[in-house]
């Protein structure tokens, strides 16, 4: 990034007719200096002041001026974090279902849970288990529906 600090000023100064061109700047023991110049010297440092202003504005341009409040960063962000209501009501739902799926029967319980935890297929379990298609999907749908009434029984 660009260094907002100009280490010297220009200055011109016009006496009879007789133009002349001064470099200041501060030496390395904090000594103003001032120093004539030549006019292709003077143009020169004009050039360089008229660089130093054009990258000083691409940067402003460039680099966001944020300020990084609260706020602002929630308002920037992709995934807004849950209030704490949100948290506390996801966190007793989980619970509750956790105690639903507790609830089912052993068979129902390890299928739901393979084909909803770890996104087995029918075909899938029903290998695992040495049982029919059938019988996986017919024990997952009741697993479903014993959820559900138990859930709305709690919310009740």
């Amino acid at each position: 990034m660009f260094d907002n600090c100009n280490p010297y000023t220009l200055r011109m100064e016009n006496i009879q007719g007789l133009t002349r061109y001064f470099v200041s700047f501060m030496d390395e023991q904090s000594i103003m200096q001032e120093i004539e110049v030549s006019r292709p010297v003077y143009v020169e440092f004009l050039s360089f002041i008229k660089t130093e202003r054009n990258l000083r504005r691409w940067d402003e341009r460039h680099i966001e001026q944020s300020d990084l409040r609260d706020e602002t960063l929630y308002s920037k962000a992709i995934d807004h974090p849950k209030s704490i209501e949100d948290t506390v009501f996801d966190d007793m739902r989980d619970e509750q279902l956790r105690l639903a799926i507790q609830c089912l029967p052993e068979i129902q319980r390890r299928r739901f849970i393979l084909y909803h935890e770890f996104d087995l297929t029918y075909e899938q379990i029903s290998e695992m288990e040495g049982c029919t298609k059938v019988a996986v999907k017919y024990a997952i749908d009741k697993a479903k529906t014993a959820i559900t009434k138990k859930l709305e029984k709690l919310s009740e």
